[in-house]
């Protein structure tokens, strides 16, 4: 009998602590707090050119002086990436003043479809630091042929620049119009302030591919000699860390 009260007395407390167990652990809770975490660094990779109308979607642009394509982007994290070469066609001489239009950017899209859009020059900031950047472009020489015969007064005007973007940070500013100057003085492209500028940004001679055709101009005077070759001339765009003022 005494080993029956026993066992009965054992079973009932510990039914009664599971009933109690359970009882207090519905009516309690708890907070925890865990975290997360990402670091982002600067990227010196070279950055793709985009398409100038749609900057979403990456292009391979066509060179119209060279068949074997352009050349590459700078490395980063700050990078030009991309910079338009111009084809002003093939013109019959003339003893007037003559103003020929450079050609569209030719591109092929992430399809492989060819597209034609503005003349653009593309940088990017990878940095990650937002401190602002100076673009500049200067012509090298003024036109001429293999056998240095000038284009003399020759002129090209840039027109109808425009900034574009799919970046969240604040624009960088860009220069409508720019005359180039044959003797190699520096122009003012595009510049971001202090707070401007991460990622990646064009600066476009147009706003599609009506316009893009009729916004950078060549003019000619009718008393410059002109011999029946091909002139041609180069141009070097500078990048710098200097934020704009």
């Amino acid at each position: 009998m005494k080993k029956m009260g026993y066992l009965f007395l054992t079973t009932s407390i510990l039914a009664g602590m599971a009933v109690s167990g359970v009882t207090a652990f519905a009516a309690d809770g708890a907070n925890y707090d865990s975290n997360g975490v990402i670091t982002f660094t600067p990227n010196n990779d070279i950055t793709d050119p985009v398409d100038p109308i749609d900057p979403t979607n990456p292009v391979k642009p066509v060179d119209p002086t060279d068949p074997n394509g352009p050349n590459p982007g700078t490395a980063g994290p700050l990078s030009i990436d991309y910079a338009s070469s111009l084809d002003f066609g093939s013109q019959k001489i003339t003893s007037k003043n003559e103003v020929y239009k450079a050609k569209a950017q030719k591109y092929l899209d992430k399809d492989g479809v060819e597209k034609t859009g503005p003349n653009f020059v593309q940088v990017t900031d990878n940095r990650g630091t937002e401190a602002g950047w100076t673009l500049q472009m200067k012509q090298n020489h003024q036109f001429k042929t293999a056998d240095d015969e000038v284009l003399t007064g020759a002129e090209i005007t840039f027109k109808n620049g425009n900034v574009v973007t799919a970046s969240d940070s604040a624009k960088p500013t860009g220069k409508a119009t720019i005359v180039a100057d044959p003797d190699g003085a520096l122009q003012d492209v595009m510049a971001a302030k202090a707070g401007q500028g991460a990622g990646t940004y064009l600066l476009d001679w147009g706003t599609d591919a009506a316009t893009a055709a009729d916004s950078i101009e060549l003019s000619v005077p009718g008393s410059t000699t002109k011999y029946a070759k091909e002139y041609t001339t180069t141009f070097t765009w500078v990048l710098t860390d200097a934020p704009g003022n």
